[in-house]
């Protein structure tokens, strides 16, 4: 054992008892120990021994609370306390447990912002956005100014023929289409083998082999 270990060992039972009188709620040792080793360096058999040394002098008193024991300041040296100072340490509590709330409360508040300007764009982040914006809007206005100029526009008349040769090839082609189905089924009817095996021996090709649709009447 260390030079420093021993001499907190020594002085073990003062410090235990101090804790107890100031904080007056009953521990376990497990309970000591932990509070008081990082600042006191107490080691566990230390407290032990102390607890049990000051519960034999009477100093402090001791309960077994199942397999445990329970060490506690002597109520002895302690002032009567009166119903009026229990009142109003009551109305303490209430009053400061509304304030601990608030300043939860703020802190939440406090927090969300952080959160919210943690996550929004600094200066001069946006300030680049917007030099970027303002160079992409400036490219869209070239390009509309480009169409406006440009002298090969489609005519309203140049579009209706292109509408109507599209619905006559659409039409043609509907109609070849279920032509070449009817007579594919009537030829199935006594083929001996599947539609997809006549398919591929006389080398037929469907609009649903290369992903293509009839476009809509």
């Amino acid at each position: 054992m260390n030079k420093g270990r021993t001499e907190a060992a020594a002085g073990a039972p003062g410090i235990l008892l101090r804790y107890l009188q100031e904080q007056n709620r009953p521990y376990s040792a497990q309970d000591v120990f932990g509070n008081l080793q990082r600042e006191h360096g107490l080691g566990k058999a230390a407290v032990v021994k102390a607890l049990e040394q000051l519960a034999q002098q009477g100093k402090i008193k001791e309960k077994m609370y199942g397999k445990q024991k329970i060490y506690f300041a002597d109520q002895d040296q302690f002032d009567m306390v009166s119903d009026a100072d229990l009142q109003g340490l009551d109305a303490k509590i209430v009053a400061l447990t509304a304030k601990v709330q608030s300043l939860q409360q703020s802190c939440r508040h406090m927090e969300a912002e952080l959160k919210e300007l943690t996550n929004a764009l600094t200066t001069p982040e946006m300030q680049k956005e917007i030099q970027e914006l303002k160079k992409e809007c400036a490219g869209y206005t070239e390009r509309l100014k480009n169409i406006r100029a440009a002298t090969n526009h489609v005519t309203p008349e140049e579009k209706e023929q292109v509408d109507r040769e599209r619905q006559k090839y659409c039409k043609e082609w509907r109609k070849r289409k279920r032509m070449a189905t009817e007579l594919c089924d009537a030829i199935l009817e006594g083929y001996p083998k599947s539609k997809k095996q006549f398919f591929e021996e006389v080398g037929i090709e469907t609009d649903e082999d290369y992903n293509v649709k009839l476009p809509d009447p």
